[in-house]
């Protein structure tokens, strides 16, 4: 990676480097490896923990301190990696949520790395799109905007106008996004029964988001999406539920 990374715990630099390496595995965020020369090993503490991939080979770990504060198993390597992954050798990682800020240069990064191949567009649709949960229509718009990103399904974000929001409850959960930022959500109380967490919106998003301000979005893995008249296909992910 070009920029400079640095990651920082209590107050003190656990990393500066202008040699991190992006590592790109299936089903998996990417994650940084820094050479062990950028890694600030007087923070660290050898931990008992051992873990094993198949695909990596077996991972020893750290702990980080700074002065009482103790993160356990923050920090691991593989010391010998196996022959597909040779290049991880002399390279540290970091648990991302371990760390309290994460910069790229003098920029704070959110969520997770991110990625140079990863893409959102955004496209406002006059389809006709109509969202059901257990048989109850909970949205209907012709003024959707479809955010692409890669590697997920479309995503249909709708004027609140265009919304049930009667059926809508606020839910403590937040997450943030590296391209997107911070995402409130709510629950649905439609069809019979409560559905958790099944509509987010960004109120104050990133760049990549900002076509999306403020819309509404449903799950597709977990709602009926009609497109046009057409059932959609849930798709599966993550966050498709049983």
């Amino acid at each position: 990676m070009p920029q400079r990374i640095r990651a920082i715990v209590a107050g003190e630099t656990v990393v500066d480097t202008r040699r991190a390496a992006l590592l790109h595995e299936t089903k998996h965020l990417p994650v940084y490896y820094f050479p062990e020369d950028d890694v600030n090993r007087a923070l660290l503490e050898p931990s008992e923990r051992s873990t094993h991939c198949p695909h990596k080979g077996d991972a020893g770990y750290w702990s980080i301190r700074v002065g009482d504060r103790l993160v356990p198993d923050a920090v691991w390597t593989y010391p010998d990696p196996i022959e597909s992954a040779r290049f991880l050798a002399g390279h540290l990682a970091l648990e991302w949520d371990a760390v309290d800020e994460w910069f790229a240069e003098d920029a704070q990064l959110f969520g997770h790395p991110r990625d140079p191949y990863h893409r959102i567009d955004v496209y406002p649709s006059t389809r006709h799109v109509r969202m059901s949960v257990d048989g109850e229509v909970v949205a209907e718009s012709r003024r959707a905007r479809v955010l692409f990103e890669t590697g997920l399904p479309p995503r249909y974000y709708l004027p609140a106008e265009d919304v049930r929001v009667d059926l809508l409850v606020p839910s403590d959960k937040k997450t943030r996004c590296a391209y997107k930022g911070s995402a409130s959500y709510w629950h649905v109380q439609a069809g019979g029964g409560r559905h958790d967490d099944l509509v987010w919106t960004y109120p104050e998003p990133q760049h990549d988001a900002e076509p999306v301000r403020d819309l509404v979005c449903f799950f597709n893995e977990r709602v009926d999406l009609e497109l046009d008249g057409k059932l959609e296909e849930r798709p599966v992910t993550q966050w498709s539920r049983a």
